[in-house]
C-alpha cells in the first residue's frame, strides 16, 4: 500500500513567534512521515485567535476546499486539536477527505507503535476518550425519543448505544490498567527490596535514547530516526566501569503540546520515572529548537511530580550539533551515541552521578565475614580493598547508598 498523502495547515497565533512556528509545523511534517503519511502540500495563516467554527479564517477554508479539490489527498492534518464543531464544520465543507488533528496524529503513530499489552490498552483508552464528545450523528438533543406513552425504553439512537459501548469499554479498560500498573508495582518493590539503582532515560522524543539504552546495556530496543520509536519502558542491567550494575529503563519520547488524554494515558509508564534514583535527560544537540525541546521535557517532568529526582543532562548527536548549540546546564556531557570512546565516558559520567547519592565508607572486614565482602562487590562500589595480616581483616574503600540494608551494617566496622 502506498504513503498516504497529506495537506498539513497551521495557525499562527498571537505570542507564537515565526521561529517557534516553523518548527512546530516540521514537527507536523515528521509525524505525518512517522505514521507512514507524505506531506504534499501545506497551507498557513497568521490569527489573533482559531475561528470558532473553522479554526482559520473563512477564506482560507475556501483555499483549503480548492487545493483539497486540486490535489484529491487522503487526509488533512491540523497542527492543533480541533474541537469536536470544528471538526464537523471541516468535515463538511471539504467533502469526502479525512479531516484530523494533532492529538488524531499521534494517537494513531502510538497505535502503530504499541507493543505491549499494557501500551496498547493506553492507547485504545485514549484513543476512545478522545472519540467519546466527537462521536457525530443527530448529537444530544436527539439522542432520546420524546416522552410519553410507548416511547420509553428501548427509544436509543445508534448514537447513545456508540456512547454506552464505548462508557463500557472505557471502564474496562481502566480496570485492566489497574490490575496491570499493580503487577507492575510489585516488580518495583522487589526490585526496591533487592536495593538496586535505578536511572531512567527520559527526554524530547527521538533525542536517541534507545540508542544510548542499547549502547549502555548490549540491548535490542527498537531504534530508528522516527519520533515516538519506544513506547514501552524497557528496563536491563547496565555494568559501569567500576563494576556496579545498575538498572537501566528506556522511556516514551515527550512532545511539545502532548495531548492530555495521552499525558494521562501513559501516566502509569511514566511512573518509570518516578522510581528512578537518577534520571538522565538526553537532548538532541543537532536540532535547532533543542533549547525548546529540553523546556517541554523538563515541564513534563514537573507535571509528573518528577522535578526533584536528580537529573543530569546528556547532549547527544555531538557530532552533528546545530551551529548555535549551547549547552543550558553544566551538569552535563556533550556526546555522540555512535562512539565507542563517547559511550565509555558517558559510563564514567554516569558513575560519578551514581557516586555523588552515595555515602562513602572506609571499613575492617574480619577475615570470618566473607558474606559481607561478597556483597560489597555486588551491591556496592568497592573502590579498594586489601587484607591486613596483622589484624586479620579485609580494608575496604568505596561507597554504599544510604538506603541500602548494608549501610546500617557497615558501621558496625567504620575504621
Amino acid at each position: 500500500m502506498g504513503r498516504e498523502q497529506a495537506i498539513v495547515v497551521g495557525c499562527q497565533l498571537a505570542g507564537v513567534d515565526d521561529e517557534r512556528f516553523r518548527y512546530s509545523m516540521e514537527e507536523l511534517a515528521s509525524l505525518v512521515a512517522t505514521a507512514s503519511g507524505e506531506v504534499v502540500a501545506e497551507l498557513v495563516q497568521k490569527r489573533e485567535s482559531p475561528h470558532p467554527a473553522t479554526y482559520i479564517g473563512k477564506g482560507k477554508t475556501e483555499e483549503l476546499a480548492a487545493i483539497v479539490k486540486q490535489l484529491e489527498p487522503d487526509l488533512v492534518v491540523f497542527n492543533s486539536e480541533l474541537s469536536p464543531s470544528q471538526a464537523r464544520n471541516l468535515t463538511n465543507m471539504l467533502g469526502e477527505v479525512k479531516v484530523i488533528d494533532r492529538t488524531q496524529l499521534i494517537l494513531d503513530i502510538f497505535a502503530q507503535r504499541a507493543r505491549s499489552k499494557e501500551g496498547k490498552l493506553q492507547v485504545e483508552l485514549a484513543q476512545l476518550e478522545y472519540m467519546l464528545p466527537r462521536l457525530s450523528g443527530q448529537g444530544a438533543a436527539l439522542s432520546r425519543l420524546g416522552g410519553g406513552i410507548g416511547t420509553r425504553g428501548p427509544g436509543e439512537t445508534k448514537l447513545e448505544t456508540d456512547r454506552r459501548h464505548i462508557r463500557r469499554r472505557i471502564d474496562d479498560i481502566k480496570g485492566e490498567l489497574r490490575r496491570v500498573a499493580e503487577h507492575r508495582g510489585r516488580y518495583r518493590e522487589r526490585r526496591q527490596k533487592n536495593r538496586a539503582f535505578q536511572v531512567a532515560l527520559v527526554g524530547y522524543t527521538n533525542a536517541g535514547k534507545s540508542t544510548l539504552f542499547n549502547r549502555l546495556t548490549a540491548a535490542d530496543s527498537l531504534e530508528e530516526n522516527l519520533l515516538f520509536a519506544t513506547l514501552d519502558p524497557l528496563t536491563r542491567k547496565c555494568i559501569l566501569p567500576c563494576g556496579y550494575t545498575v538498572l537501566l529503563t528506556d522511556t516514551v519520547g515527550f512532545i511539545q503540546d502532548l495531548p492530555t488524554t495521552l499525558v494521562a494515558a501513559f501516566r502509569s509508564t511514566l511512573e518509570e520515572v518516578k522510581e528512578a534514583d537518577l534520571l538522565l535527560h538526553v537532548v538532541d544537540s543537532s536540532h535547532p529548537d533543542y533549547a525548546e525541546h529540553e523546556r517541554t521535557v523538563l515541564q513534563l517532568l514537573a507535571e509528573l511530580g518528577a522535578s526533584s529526582i536528580p537529573t543530569v543532562t546528556v547532549y547527544n548527536k555531538s557530532d552533528r550539533q546545530a551551529p548555535q548549540f549551547l549547552p543550558t546546564t553544566t551538569d552535563a556531557i556533550v556526546m555522540s551515541a555512535l562512539s565507542a570512546t563517547d559511550v565509555d565516558r558517558l559510563r564514567r559520567f554516569i558513575e560519578e552521578a551514581v557516586k555523588q547519592q552515595m555515602s562513602r565508607y572506609d571499613v575492617s572486614i574480619p577475615s570470618g565475614k566473607g558474606k559481607l565482602l561478597a556483597q560489597l562487590k555486588t551491591d556496592t562500589i568497592l573502590q579498594e580493598w586489601h587484607y591486613n595480616e596483622q589484624g586479620g581483616t579485609y580494608e575496604c574503600q568505596g561507597y554504599v547508598l544510604p538506603t541500602h540494608p548494608l549501610y546500617g551494617e557497615l558501621q558496625l566496622f567504620q575504621r
